[in-house]
């Protein structure tokens, strides 16, 4: 595809071009945080024999990284965000919390803890704000 017609597809999608780094391919901080993370999974095998090996492994790397949870949404993870359970983990992660307290007071000097909830946007200079799904 030609370049001003992915850039006009990105920007009809939302995706607003990072000019923090100009000429520098590896700028969108998303992209290079994921591909970091997949290079360290053990199970990574470094180079595959064709696409059809490789596309099953990102298959599964994927499916498992959308329940994994990430630290920036608060040790939730993106499916729980994505399809609106918060609530339901919250009220969960709480009565846990609260039933430990009740149990070992003396473990909270600070007092009884309390289960953050997600960020309500997440922001990257390189696609700009984006609100999280409710």
């Amino acid at each position: 595809m030609p370049a001003h017609a992915v850039a006009n597809l990105l920007a009809g999608l939302g995706v607003e071009r990072s000019h923090s780094r100009p000429r520098v391919s590896n700028d969108n901080a998303f992209s290079e945080s994921q591909f970091k993370r997949l290079k360290q999974v053990p199970s990574y095998p470094g180079c595959f024999d064709d696409s059809a090996p490789a596309s099953l492994w990102l298959t599964r790397f994927f499916d498992h990284d959308d329940q994994r949870p990430h630290q920036g949404l608060a040790l939730f993870s993106s499916s729980t965000v994505f399809n609106g359970q918060v609530d339901e983990v919250i009220r969960r992660r709480q009565a846990a919390s609260d039933a430990h307290y009740c149990l070992h007071p003396e473990r909270y000097p600070n007092g009884r803890a309390v289960v953050r909830p997600p960020p309500q946007a997440s922001t990257c200079s390189d696609l700009g704000h984006r609100s999280l799904p409710q």
